[in-house]
C-alpha cells in the first residue's frame, strides 16, 4: 500500500464546507501518480518510452466527505495486472482510520505512438511490488446502460483547463461535466464512470442526462453521437 497525508483546504471545498467531488478524485489520481513517480515508472518515464496508462473505469463509493481542515490519509494499491489492464484500489481515511471514500479503478496500458493497447511488460509492473488484496466494495456494472429517454443539456467546449498531461480531458473533468447536469440539491454517494473515447482541445461535448430510480446517468457524446464517457451518479 502507498499512502500520503493531507488536510482539506478551503480551495478544495464546496459551499457546504465538505471536500468537492473533483478535489476528491484529484486526491485519488495524485496518490497513484505519486506511487508511480516514487517507483520510477511515472509520467516522465512513460513519456520517454512512448507509453501511458489510460483510465478505463471508476467505481467510487463516498461514505462521508471530509470537511474543511480535516486531516486525511489517501492510499492506493494495485491488486492485479492482466493482459493490457491494471486494477487498482484507493481509499481516503480519517485520522481514526475509518474509510471516507473507497474506490476501484481499471486502467489500460497504451503505446502512445500507435494508440493501441498492449500488455504491460514486467519492468513496468514489478516496481509496484507485491499485489494487495482487492478492496471489499459494491461491484460496478460491466457496462453502463444509458436509458433511451433523457434530456439534452448545454454543450461544453473543451478548454485548456480540462486537459491533463496526455492532452486529453482529465477523467475527473468528465464527472464534473456530468454533475453540472444534476439538480443543485442532489447529493452523490456513488460514482461509476466508463471512458470510451478521449476528448481533446476544441472538441464540443454534448451531455444527455437521464433520471434513474436512484440517481442519474449522464452520457457525454460528440456531435455525431460517439461516446466520450458514460457517468452513473447515485445519490438522493
Amino acid at each position: 500500500m502507498y499512502s500520503f497525508d493531507s488536510r482539506v483546504r478551503f480551495s478544495e471545498t464546496e459551499e457546504d464546507g465538505a471536500l468537492s467531488v473533483r478535489a476528491m478524485m484529484n486526491y485519488l489520481q495524485d496518490c497513484s501518480g505519486f506511487q508511480s513517480e516514487d517507483a520510477g515508472v511515472g509520467v516522465r518515464y512513460l513519456s520517454g518510452i512512448h507509453r501511458a496508462w489510460f483510465l478505463y473505469s471508476w467505481n467510487i463509493v463516498i461514505d462521508r466527505m471530509p470537511v474543511l481542515g480535516e486531516r486525511i490519509r489517501i492510499s492506493t494499491w494495485p491488486f492485479r495486472f492482466r493482459g493490457v489492464f491494471g486494477y487498482r484500489n484507493f481509499t481516503i481515511s480519517d485520522e481514526q482510520g475509518n474509510y471516507l471514500v473507497r474506490a476501484e479503478s481499471v486502467w489500460f496500458f497504451v503505446n502512445t505512438d500507435t494508440g493501441a493497447p498492449e500488455k504491460a511488460p514486467e519492468e513496468e509492473t514489478l516496481p509496484y511490488g507485491p499485489m494487495g488484496e482487492r478492496l471489499d466494495m459494491p461491484e460496478s456494472p460491466r457496462k453502463i446502460r444509458v436509458p433511451d429517454l433523457g434530456e439534452d443539456m448545454d454543450p461544453v467546449t473543451v478548454m485548456l483547463h480540462h486537459l491533463d498531461t496526455n492532452h486529453h480531458v482529465n477523467n475527473a473533468q468528465y464527472v464534473e461535466m456530468a454533475r453540472e447536469c444534476l439538480p443543485e440539491e442532489f447529493r452523490i454517494f456513488r460514482i461509476c464512470a466508463e471512458y470510451r473515447r478521449a476528448a481533446v482541445l476544441g472538441d464540443v461535448i454534448f451531455p444527455r442526462a437521464a433520471r434513474t430510480c436512484d440517481g442519474y446517468i449522464v452520457s457525454l457524446r460528440s456531435d455525431t453521437g460517439e461516446v466520450f464517457a458514460n457517468i452513473m451518479l447515485t445519490g438522493h
